[in-house]
């Protein structure tokens, strides 16, 4: 009965096992893919990493860019409007790259460069300017498509987040992709902030304020207009992106 048991329990490891192992790179997701203002793109207009910079987009959005090689680098901007304080809208923009892999599961495992990843944070009721800080999240995709949208005759890419929720469409916007150097660009050679002048709470501990400040970095003021339309707007907005 015990061998049995111990039979079973190696066969259900070596099932786990087959599950987990990586795939060749899918040809179907090479390029950029963006949501549908169009306006958010990976590359060098997004962030500039020699000067440690953000360009703020036209409007909020999403993007991601995956290579033939296995390289992502995904950008976001966002607006989290505050209906307990209206006049309290936050911020975000945020950039990474790095390796990604599909799964036998049809999973798909995004692994960033840990030092690289950069976030722009404004709340304008806590902060007089922007905070710009270290971003590092790794991403697992539970599933994926690529489907031609029957309203815009282009190319589709749907993403399903770990727990099966679908992020927003994204939409091909070129191929081969929109990506800055796929290799480090910031290794960790500077000074950065101790964690104790961070309080707890304010930013998720993951992410790391970064010593040289962004020159020019967003205003926290222009997310407060922004913020404003945004609330105005509510859930509406959702589906012009």
């Amino acid at each position: 009965m015990v061998s049995r048991i111990a039979a079973l329990l190696l066969s259900g490891a070596a099932l786990v096992q087959v599950q987990a192992q990586s795939l060749p790179t899918p040809t179907d997701l090479i390029g950029t893919w963006n949501s549908k203002a169009n306006s958010t793109m990976t590359g060098s207009s997004f962030y500039d990493p020699v000067n440690e910079k953000f360009t703020e987009p036209k409007h909020p959005g999403i993007s991601y860019s995956f290579s033939s090689d296995g390289n992502f680098e995904e950008a976001y901007y966002r607006a989290v409007a505050n209906p307990q304080e209206p006049k309290c809208p936050k911020g975000i923009i945020q950039w990474q790259h790095g390796s990604f892999e599909k799964l036998s599961d049809g999973s798909l495992k995004l692994h960033p460069i840990k030092v690289d990843g950069r976030q722009l944070y404004s709340d304008p009721c806590s902060f007089k300017s922007a905070v710009y800080t270290r971003y590092n999240a790794s991403e697992t995709f539970k599933r994926y498509e690529v489907v031609t949208d029957a309203y815009h005759n282009i190319p589709r890419l749907n993403l399903y987040k770990f727990d099966g929720s679908p992020l927003m469409p994204l939409y091909l916007a070129m191929s081969p992709p929109s990506m800055l150097p796929t290799t480090t660009l910031n290794p960790l050679t500077t000074q950065t902030a101790t964690a104790n002048k961070v309080k707890r709470g304010e930013l998720p501990l993951n992410h790391e304020v970064v010593y040289k400040r962004t020159p020019g970095a967003t205003r926290a003021d222009q997310w407060w207009w922004f913020g404003v339309f945004l609330t105005a707007g509510g859930s509406v907005l959702y589906f012009f992106f």
